[in-house]
Order: structure tokens, then C-alpha cells, then sequence
């Protein structure tokens, strides 16, 4: 970010108390890096998530252990823009990088990779850094008592309130801080057609995974997550009731939501006719809060609604060819970072993507409880004829969120006129 932008975000943002301890930092790109640094922006600004890496760093540093591994390179560049004294600048995660194309040869190279993968990398590395640290630590017997005697760190334990799990296949695994913050578990029902009785088993997920419809809402992707399933002919089902198959009817629901529900729409989808991979460039709305509409009820859960907070986008028209920016909400704001450069976005998406002409218009979604990899579809916002306003005061915020809704209703017609 060069100095005359970093210097005028500062002055959009002005003094607001509310952004006083906040950091607004882009992250340098090593060769087609952007889906790591669209992500890790992503999380940043994913407060639990925040928080618990930064713990661990202050808890690693005390213990004076100097065993490099991607999660103290991601605590090392948390704690770095954490700690700056500037709100806004640039980082370079160059160690972040290195170790990350180090642990994994998918990512040691200068393709464009793929966000979605990259997210769920990073999650089981950390968690198998803290899994491998815990057993460590019980290994050696260095457990903080009440008398006083030392312990490395609860770089693992911290607020999980059971750490010895059954997976659903009855196998006993450790859970870490990042299954408290992002699993959930889905439960998959069937219906047995002929005796009535209903069977159930329980599944974790760290992300969910939807497919995608042109003109749909995330809503309507999630109902079509859950549509009941026949199971009828070479697909019937062996009823353990009945003692043969039988033709049931199967679906999938949401039994326990995460803290962070992490979303991932399908919009890269493999044409064997064409022997590659193709995206689909469909709308798909986003409100700024979502309840899932596939939530088994009896946990509380169903009535459970999350904010909006983050998004990773994917511009471009191919899963090969493209770039990766992120669209964060701090506080009232919405920011949009692309790589080193950092904007200030009153129109909550409408005012990005100046620069990639070949996309289509699409909203964006991600939040507390809820994060997003998606990829863009946008219109090129010269169309609209949006001056961005650089007074920024929560006054102009609260004005500008009601206007956004003309604007979509303005970029509805705009997309239709186009299709005639």
C-alpha cells in the first residue's frame, strides 16, 4: 500500500473510538499468494478467532520453545499487526509464506491456488500442531498443579470444555480450540419406507459446502443442502429393522451449528464433456444476517442468527485464472483488502472490482458466526456511477446503507437489460 492510500484511509477512518485499537494492514504478494492473503485477512478479523491466536503466541513466547511451525508463523504476523502503532500500512507474511510452501508442496509454486483448500489446510495444520503440543505436554508430566508447579502453556485446553471426543465412527480423537470455534455437525436421517423407523448419524464439519443455483439466496442453497432424498431401485436402503432393503427417503441437517459457520459456495463444478473444470457464474444474494433454514430444532440452535462479517472473493472467470480480495466488516465499517491495498467500502460490495472487468455484480457474506469463501461475480461499477464519499462518519454509514438498497434494486435492472 503505498503511502498517499495508507495515509488516506487513515483520514477516512478519522478518529473514531470505536477503530482505536483496531489495525488495518495489506498483506504483501509473493507470486500469486492473494488466496492466502484473502484468507488470512478473512480470519483475522474473525474476533474468537483473533483472540485465540494471539493467546497462544503470548503463551509460546513465555515458554521459550523455538520450534517453528506454520501457527507461531500465523501467531508472528497476528501479534506483528497487532502490535503496530500505525492503523493502517503493510505487511509482508514472507515467513508465513516460506514455511507454509515448506509443509505443503501443493502451495510451493506460483500457480494461482485454490482459497477453499488453503482454508482448510491451514485449520487441521494448526489443529495438529496443538494436538501434537497437548500430548506433548501430558508426555512429559509438565501439568500446572495447585501448588504452584509450572506448566508450559494451556496453548490447547484454553475454554475447550472436553478435549477427548467421539468421532462419529466411534474412534476417540482430541479436540482443540479450533473445533470449538468452526465444527458443527451435520445429521443425516433416514427414513425407512416401509417399517416408519428412523436412523440417524451424526457427522463434524469444520465448513460447509453448498451448491449453488442461478438467482438463489444462501437460504435457498442451504434448503437444497437439506432436499429429502428417494432412495429407490439399486440405491434402496438395508434397513436393519426390516432385515433387507427397502426404499427409504434420506436427508442432510444442520444438528449442532459452530460458533463460525465457514460457508463455501461451489461454483467451480467439473464438465467431463469439456474435461475441465468450469465456473459457475451465477447470482447468489446475501443478507447481512442469516438464520439457516435446515437446523434440527432440538437443541436450541434453529433459532440461532448470524452477522455478517467477511468474505473471500474469487475474481475471474476461470478456477485457473483470477484474483483473491476479502470484504471485512470492523465495527460499522466495511474494508475491502486486496493484497497490499487496503479501501474503505461504504456500499458494502458495490465499489470493488474497478480493475476486473471481466465479472459480473454479486453480493457478499460472511460473519461471527458465519465466514464465506465465495467467488465474485461482479458488474463493473463504473456502470453505476458511484462517487465514493470520503467523509466517513457513522452518520454517512447509516445513510449509505439505506441508499445501498436502491442501488441493488438499480444494478437488478442494469443486469436484466443486459440479458435482453
Amino acid at each position: 500500500m503505498g503511502a498517499t492510500t495508507s495515509s488516506q484511509l487513515e483520514k477516512d477512518l478519522g478518529s473514531d473510538q470505536a477503530l482505536a485499537n483496531e489495525h488495518f494492514y495489506g498483506l504483501v504478494n509473493f507470486g500469486n499468494t492473494c488466496y492466502a492473503n484473502s484468507v488470512i485477512q478473512a480470519l483475522y478479523f474473525c474476533k474468537p478467532f483473533r483472540e485465540k491466536i494471539l493467546a497462544y503466541r503470548q503463551s509460546h513466547k513465555k515458554s521459550g520453545i523455538q520450534k517453528e511451525n506454520l501457527l507461531t508463523c500465523l501467531a508472528d504476523l497476528f501479534s506483528n499487526i497487532s502490535s503496530q502503532k500505525r492503523r493502517v500500512g503493510t505487511i509482508a507474511p514472507k515467513r508465513f509464506v516460506t514455511k507454509l510452501k515448506r509443509e505443503n508442496e501443493l502451495f510451493d509454486n506460483f500457480m494461482q491456488q485454490d482459497a477453499h483448500e488453503f482454508f482448510n489446510f491451514l485449520l487441521n495444520a494448526i489443529s495438529e500442531v496443538l494436538v501434537e503440543e497437548k500430548r506433548k505436554e501430558q508426555t512429559n508430566g509438565n501439568i500446572k498443579t495447585a501448588n504452584g508447579l509450572t506448566k508450559r502453556s494451556n496453548l490447547v485446553t484454553a475454554n475447550v470444555h472436553d478435549y477427548s471426543a467421539r468421532s462419529t465412527d466411534g474412534m476417540k480423537q482430541d479436540l482443540t480450540w479450533i473445533h470449538e470455534i468452526f465444527q458443527g455437525t451435520l445429521t443425516n436421517e433416514t427414513r425407512c419406507l416401509n417399517c416408519e423407523t428412523v436412523s440417524s448419524k451424526d457427522e463434524d464439519f469444520l465448513d460447509l459446502s453448498v451448491d449453488i443455483e442461478q438467482d438463489v439466496s444462501i437460504s435457498n442453497c442451504l434448503r437444497n443442502f437439506s432436499n429429502m432424498e428417494t432412495l429407490c431401485g439399486d440405491q434402496k436402503y438395508l434397513c436393519e429393522t426390516c432385515g433387507s432393503k427397502q426404499e427409504a427417503q434420506k436427508r442432510m441437517r444442520i444438528g449442532k451449528l459452530p460458533k463460525l459457520l465457514a460457508l463455501h459456495l461451489k461454483r467451480f463444478k467439473y464438465v467431463e464433456t469439456l474435461n475441465r473444470h468450469t465456473k459457475l457464474s451465477y447470482r447468489v444474494l446475501f443478507p447481512m444476517e442469516l438464520r439457516l433454514p435446515n437446523v434440527k430444532s432440538t437443541n436450541g440452535d434453529a433459532d440461532k442468527i448470524f452477522d455478517l462479517v467477511a468474505v473471500v472473493v474469487h475474481c475471474g472467470s476461470t478456477p485457473n485464472r483470477g484474483h483473491y480480495i476479502t470484504l471485512v466488516k470492523s465495527h460499522y465499517y466495511w474494508l475491502l483488502f486486496d493484497d497490499d491495498i487496503v479501501d474503505l467500502d461504504l456500499n458494502f460490495g458495490c465499489m470493488v472490482i474497478l480493475r476486473w472487468t471481466d465479472c459480473y455484480y454479486n453480493c457478499f457474506g460472511c460473519t461471527s458466526c458465519f465466514f464465506l469463501v465465495d467467488n465474485l461475480v461482479g458488474l463493473n461499477t463504473k456502470m453505476l456511477g458511484i462517487e465514493k464519499n470520503m467523509d466517513k462518519t457513522k452518520e454517512d454509514m447509516e445513510k449509505n446503507t439505506i441508499e445501498m438498497k436502491e442501488v441493488k434494486k438499480y444494478v437488478k435492472i442494469l443486469i436484466d437489460s443486459t440479458k435482453e
